[in-house]
């Protein structure tokens, strides 16, 4: 682990000293890093972590930190070598974020890396240039450590692996290296660090984007326990089968968790990502008034699910350029006068693009079909790869080999099937393809968004100028044709496009004459209701919509107690109410000292017992901490569980004075000696006839899960099931007995990994009234209650609790424990972590009973 000075080494190393300051952001910001370095892990010292206490917020205009591998800033040396030109780079999406979200809301600033290499003797003045001028602040990486981490673990092990590629081999996918995934968290910390220069954590919104900064809301999340912070992934997220095989799979999945909201271009990989939490962390989520949302130790997690749209100004722009106009013009005479239909792809030349797959389904379209031959060409455009390595030039030797025999093949004076365009083109020169495309293939076989069919529908639409130059009048209805992969980010969102698997090649071949041989007014129709939804879906539209959801998921930050538990990447912050605290030992032993009249209340399973024990019986150990709770005479003391009375009566038969209460109370027993009390007549179970069949329909149909039948209730469990699907098959099953058991007096209820069947009006919250009711009668009001339990039924005890606290049944200045086990919303005002400190507390409070019998 690395230690909390390693900042200060740092600046030591640059001969610098720390700035203290962490408020408005310092006109000179000081560069972070200008060694090499390893941080393998987070500082350990959780008492680091700020906010603690809820803060004030002040009345300025809010401000969105925008976070991302790269700066949205071209840089250019000048002539003479000595300093730099910056501009803004029009194509970036975060630049093109901040236009779409107006000048009026949020104060941006960007924070990333810049795409040139700056010497260390430049990076102060750099620093200075683009905070003062384009509100930047660069994060300066040594050369070694940014390809460590750029080129080595994004995108030769993440990259890979979120686009569904096992690394079986060194040769498909980068197997993984710990030597990289530790360079992957250095950068993450040395982003935080440049962070938190600028950052107010009482007020700044962060906003990061995408895999290369997956560890970086841990980091902030530690700093800053309140701090508002977004998370948007821009590549797909696989299935929980895939992901499972990264070595580092928890700490990555722990680190998004310190997000507030997550997003994702579609629902398909929110899905996954959901999946992989209920899996590898046991968390459950749920959606609650639309809005999808993961409990993760007292915060909400909330998961949003839009796709990025694109910057219709600066597309529209492009289209009204004179040279746009010339572009077009040219294309014009090159294909159409010339009786040649072009389709267009436009394509990284990538593993994951599907470029070689397109020029095979092209040749299989010219040989099916033979009257294309001589009229259509495929134009490809080429844009260089954002990785290096074997698998680009593989992918570049294919390419031009399958593009080499085509041009044999079906070529002739005047005629080239295939045009590859492998050079940057200017954006304009791209949108001119676009407006003079009759149909634009995307078929890649694995891509997170892809916004190529987005802007090739806008171009299409065009504007006056170029309806001219293309010969149309006003009155002529627009049209597009788009083939698209099944497994591209933009699809669902494309109703109107042919879809198509790339890996079938037969089917894209059928995809392109379907597209060339259309009718008019279908090619219109579709092209219309694209360009209705592509038009209002902009990158603000998606920038405002996810900003406006984490304002929401963040709104309640200042009424919460927030506190840091855990080292390393598995740090997370504890958010609760804050009459919600630990339960002291000292406190309730204490209290437990001076009280002469006592009331107990216990549930068994998750609270004395462990969930995940398989032996379920209580140790010897246990039974004696109750005897000895029960041999005091100042003690009433009650087992208040689901399970059944003859499993209990046997577990605790050598507990003679302990109360239990079965079944949630539907069997009472005050002591071994006393008959039991039934407040369900057996002849009310008629119902069971109904359920039993449907519960054993779904224990059929879901491998893993059990029956459990009691006198009054019957409970379905599915502990042991895969727990993607037995959550899905609870879900039906509750459904399904609700409809057939709407006219029983039953209550059909969901819990942790069961649904339960039990009579209506039985619940543990009776059992807490009947014991309080019992000790009236003894002409004793309580001075002592404690009240413990793990789950949603000990709720209805806890609020039974909480309301006699005014009442009667308790002494006026009565000491109340009402305790749930872990850190989780509740109606209890205390909790312990889990069932080892329930048992030490009780234990702890039997001592003090046997010193008193004993005394």
């Amino acid at each position: 682990m690395v230690s909390r000075s390693y900042s200060n080494l740092l600046e030591l190393a640059s001969g610098e000293t720390p700035s203290p300051s962490f408020g408005r952001m310092s006109r000179r910001i000081p560069r972070i890093m200008t060694v090499a370095g390893i941080i393998s892990d987070l500082d350990d010292d959780p008492s680091e972590s700020v906010c603690s206490e809820p803060s004030s917020s002040s009345g300025h205009r809010d401000r969105l930190i925008i976070v991302a591998n790269q700066l949205p800033i071209r840089a250019q040396r000048k002539a003479d070598s000595k300093g730099w030109i910056f501009n803004w780079d029009d194509n970036s999406l975060y630049l093109q974020l901040k236009d779409g979200l107006g000048d009026d809301e949020f104060d941006v600033i960007y924070v990333g890396c810049l795409k040139e290499e700056i010497h260390p003797n430049e990076q102060d003045e750099v620093s200075q240039i683009l905070l003062e001028t384009f509100n930047c602040v660069p994060t300066f990486l040594p050369p070694d450590l940014f390809s460590r981490y750029y080129h080595g673990f994004c995108k030769q092990q993440l990259w890979p692996l979120f686009h569904y590629m096992l690394p079986l081999s060194p040769d498909l996918g980068g197997r993984f290296n710990r030597s990289l995934w530790q360079a992957y968290v250095s950068v993450n910390k040395i982003f935080a660090d440049r962070i938190m220069e600028v950052i107010n954590p009482e007020d700044d919104f962060v906003w990061i984007h995408d895999y290369h900064l997956m560890v970086l809301p841990t980091f902030l999340r530690k700093r800053f326990n309140r701090v508002k912070l977004g998370f948007f992934l821009h590549s797909p997220f696989p299935s929980s089968e895939i992901y499972k095989t990264l070595p580092i799979r928890e700490e990555l999945l722990r680190a998004l968790l310190n997000s507030d909201l997550i997003g994702f271009h579609t629902f398909d990989y929110a899905r996954h990502f959901l999946s992989c939490c209920s899996r590898m962390l046991g968390l459950s989520y749920e959606s609650k008034r639309g809005y999808i949302g993961l409990e993760y130790y007292g915060r909400t997690v909330s998961i949003k699910i839009l796709p990025v749209g694109i910057h219709m100004p600066q597309l529209q722009s492009a289209l009204s350029l004179p040279e746009t106009e010339s572009k077009v013009a040219e294309l014009l005479k090159q294909f159409c006068d010339q009786d040649r239909i072009m389709l267009l792809g436009v394509d990284d030349m990538d593993i994951f693009k599907g470029i070689s797959l397109k020029l095979l389904a092209l040749e299989q379209l010219l040989v099916q079909h033979p009257e294309w031959q001589g009229k259509v060409v495929l134009v490809q455009i080429a844009n260089p790869a954002r990785g290096r390595g074997k698998d680009v030039k593989e992918v570049q030797a294919e390419t031009e080999s399958t593009m080499k025999r085509i041009n044999e093949t079906f070529g002739k004076p005047g005629y080239t099937p295939v045009v590859l365009i492998d050079k940057p083109l200017k954006f304009y020169e791209r949108i001119a393809y676009y407006v003079v495309a009759e149909c634009c293939l995307v078929t890649a076989v694995r891509d997170g968004m892809n916004l190529i069919p987005y802007e090739y529908i806008i171009s299409r639409q065009g504007n006056e100028k170029l309806d001219k130059v293309l010969g149309l009048d006003s009155a002529t209805l627009k049209k597009s044709m788009l083939v698209v992969s099944e497994f591209i980010g933009c699809s669902p969102s494309l109703s109107g496009a042919i879809r198509v698997n790339p890996w079938n090649i037969d089917a894209v071949a059928d995809a392109m004459d379907c597209a060339l041989e259309m009718a008019e007014p279908e090619k219109q129709l579709r092209h219309e209701k694209h360009y209705r939804y592509v038009s209002t879906h902009d990158v603000g539209y998606w920038a405002r919509s996810f900003l406006q959801d984490l304002e929401r998921t963040c709104k309640d930050h200042t009424r919460r107690r927030c506190w840091g538990i855990g080292f390393g990447l598995s740090f997370r912050v504890v958010a609760l109410d804050p009459n919600f605290r630990k339960l002291s030992m000292e406190h309730i032993v204490s209290a437990y000292k001076r009280t002469t009249s006592r009331a107990i209340l216990l549930d068994y399973d998750g609270t004395l017992m462990p969930q995940s024990s398989i032996d379920k019986s209580p140790s010897s150990r246990t039974i004696e901490t109750l005897n000895s709770l029960c041999r005091d005479k100042n003690n009433m003391v009650f087992i208040v569980s689901a399970r059944s009375r003859s499993t209990l009566g046997e577990w605790l038969a050598s507990c003679e004075k302990l109360g239990i209460a079965a079944e949630h109370g539907c069997f009472l027993r005050l002591k071994q000696d006393a008959e039991w009390e039934i407040c369900v007549p057996a002849a009310e179970c008629g119902w069971k006839q109904i359920a039993e069949p449907v519960m054993k329909l779904y224990t059929e149909t879901t491998d893993g899960s059990t029956i459990e039948e009691k006198e009054t209730a019957m409970v379905w469990c599915y502990e042991d099931a895969d727990p993607d699907f037995g959550s899905c098959q609870a879900k039906e099953l509750l459904d399904h007995l609700e409809s057939v058991l709407a006219n029983e007096p039953v209550t059909v209820k969901s819990g942790q990994n069961i649904v339960e069947v039990k009579p209506q009006g039985v619940n543990k919250g009776l059992v807490a009234k009947r014991l309080l009711s019992e000790m009236q009668k003894r002409g004793v009001s309580p001075d002592f209650v404690l009240c413990v339990g793990d789950d949603r039924s000990d709720e209805d005890m806890f609020e039974v609790i909480s309301s006699s606290m005014a009442g009667p049944s308790i002494a006026p200045k009565a000491e109340v424990f009402a305790c749930t086990v872990g850190r989780k919303p509740s109606k209890a005002k205390y909790y312990l972590d889990d069932t080892v400190e329930i048992v030490r507390m009780m234990q702890g409070l039997a001592c003090v009973s046997e010193q008193a019998v004993t005394a």
